[in-house]
């Protein structure tokens, strides 16, 4: 799995100074004023590369790209780079070789931004270190817990209930009563009556356009059933003058004469 990986570039500088430093005496950190500042040992180029995990501080020549050291990082922060007491452009980092042999030597760097860069590439690749443990710890743990069976056993039956199919007690559902528009009506209660609107009286005009026909007289000759008649017969008809003439068409001309100033009006008479 180890040859499969490959190595990724983290950051690359182009100048770096290369101090050998003296060893620590005291708990209190490294201080890049104990050094030669003006006089480095090497000057050269600087990157930063991972592979898997781990990732490596490399110092290469400008020209040659030849590797002239090499430190391996597990952990950062931690004993492989350090940043000194006194400067934010300055570490010590722990390079080794191919037969086990490390030693400290102190780095700087001209630019404080090329500084904050190597610092922050380091940070990057370690955070997704953590990571990336977190998540395979997780799926590691996952795998061992026991799995929930949620198939249906033999035998095993769900009841579904969709909604205005059935009502509470089972029956069909009653349709809705839809009136004009759209618009859902509630039936009639039970019982109920359906006022039917009255009937409107007769205008006078009507009443007046009316033609009465005219009464017949009576013999004094008039028998019992013809009394009888008379009893039957509105007391408008009975109270009316007789006329002294036979003509029929009298009453249209007293009619029209009663109302004079009114405005005809369609009827369902024929007009003569």
């Amino acid at each position: 799995a180890a040859e499969l990986e490959y190595e990724s570039v983290l950051c690359v500088k182009p100048d770096v100074n290369v101090y050998r430093i003296p060893p620590r005496t005291s708990n209190r950190g490294y201080r890049a004023s104990d050094w030669k500042l003006d006089h480095p040992d090497w000057t050269g180029r600087l990157r930063v590369t991972s592979k898997g995990k781990t990732a490596y501080i490399k110092l290469e020549d400008k020209v040659s790209g030849e590797l002239f050291a090499q430190a391996p990082i597990d952990q950062y922060p931690g004993i492989a780079v350090e940043t000194v007491a006194d400067s934010s452009r300055y570490f010590v980092i722990r390079i080794q070789d191919g037969t086990g042999r490390s030693a400290f030597i102190g780095i700087g760097f001209t630019d404080r931004g090329d500084a904050f860069d190597f610092n922050v590439s380091l940070q990057d690749h370690f955070k997704w270190v953590k990571q990336e443990t977190e998540i395979s710890k997780e799926s590691q743990e996952a795998d061992t817990r026991p799995k929930l069976d949620l198939g249906f056993k033999e035998g095993q039956t769900i009841k579904l209930n969709i909604g205005n199919m059935t009502s509470k007690k089972g029956g069909a559902a009653k349709p809705r009563v839809s009136g004009s528009g759209g618009l859902s009506l509630l039936p009639p209660p039970p019982g109920g009556k359906i006022a039917v609107p009255p009937i409107p009286p007769p205008s006078s005009t009507a009443v007046a356009n009316h033609v009465t026909p005219p009464p017949v007289q009576k013999s004094s000759n008039a028998s019992s059933a013809d009394i009888l008649l008379d009893l039957d017969a509105p007391a408008a008809a009975s109270k009316a003058p007789v006329s002294a003439t036979t003509d029929l068409w009298g009453d249209f001309s007293t009619a029209s004469s009663a109302v004079p100033n009114q405005a005809p009006q369609q009827s369902n008479w024929v007009q003569f």
